[in-house]
């Protein structure tokens, strides 16, 4: 695609193409939505490479791929025990969500809030984090644990009460 490549225009014309793609391969339209997103910013990282022949072709191509590496991922990443009640915290109102972290972090050492964005809300390794926090994977596997004992037993009240959607 030339230098004068129109992305906004490519973005109203086939986003909706792109986003139905997604959205068939990961089953989760959250997911959908960032995949998405990055199709069209791969497409602006590369544009200089990219001939102005077929767009939709190659948009459906790069969304399939993207969309494959994030499938390969979640199978990297097993869900461990507790990790449904972690979801259900991400769903809550925004008004309970605050109200429910600090009651779980306020229990833990302050790293333990880093470790768990970084597991959890990034998508890194226990080894990633280990590396990033300074700490073993075998601490931060200790950790994560804990926070998900925590969490269990918050969880019965907290998320019956009417928050969790």
């Amino acid at each position: 695609m030339s230098e004068g490549l129109d992305v906004e225009a490519l973005y109203r014309r086939y986003g909706p193409m792109v986003f139905r793609r997604c959205h068939f391969l990961l089953r989760d339209e959250s997911e959908a939505e960032d995949v998405a997103q990055d199709v069209f910013v791969q497409l602006v990282r590369h544009k200089e490479r990219m001939t102005e022949t077929y767009p939709s072709s190659l948009l459906y191509r790069i969304a399939t791929n993207l969309s494959l590496n994030r499938l390969r991922d979640r199978k990297r990443l097993p869900s461990l025990p507790g990790d449904d009640l972690l979801n259900q915290i991400a769903r809550l109102d925004q008004l309970d969500a605050p109200v429910m972290l600090d009651r779980l972090f306020g229990r833990q050492p302050k790293s333990t809030r880093t470790i768990a964005v970084l597991h959890h809300v990034d998508g890194l390794t226990l080894e990633q984090v280990a590396r990033v926090v300074g700490m073993s994977v075998s601490g931060v596997r200790r950790r994560l644990r804990v926070l998900r004992e925590e969490l269990q037993r918050m969880g019965g009240p907290l998320l019956s009460s009417g928050g969790a959607r």
